[in-house]
């Protein structure tokens, strides 16, 4: 039983670890660089602006039912399921 529940934590943490990391790059360091991002340009306006108006939250959102929906994956496979 202890096994099971190790091999489930390590799955949840890497997959924790990853959201992080993509939340991070959305949330940090597209703003770094978003001098150079206005060189492009996404619906007319400079891709900077885009990214702080509207593709940060569009990200976040995907990423929350995406991240909801692994961690899903990962309890069922080890027996943590809401059916189980």
């Amino acid at each position: 039983m202890a096994n099971k529940a190790e091999a489930h934590w390590n799955k949840t943490r890497s997959l924790m670890f990853l959201t992080l990391a993509i939340w991070f790059f959305f949330s940090i360091v597209i703003f770094m660089f978003g001098s150079s991002l206005n060189n492009a340009s996404f619906l007319g306006y400079p891709l900077a602006y885009y990214m702080c108006a509207q593709g940060s939250l569009g990200a976040f959102v995907i990423l929350i039912f995406w991240s909801s929906g692994r961690q899903n994956k990962i309890d069922e496979e080890h027996g943590y399921g809401e059916d189980d």
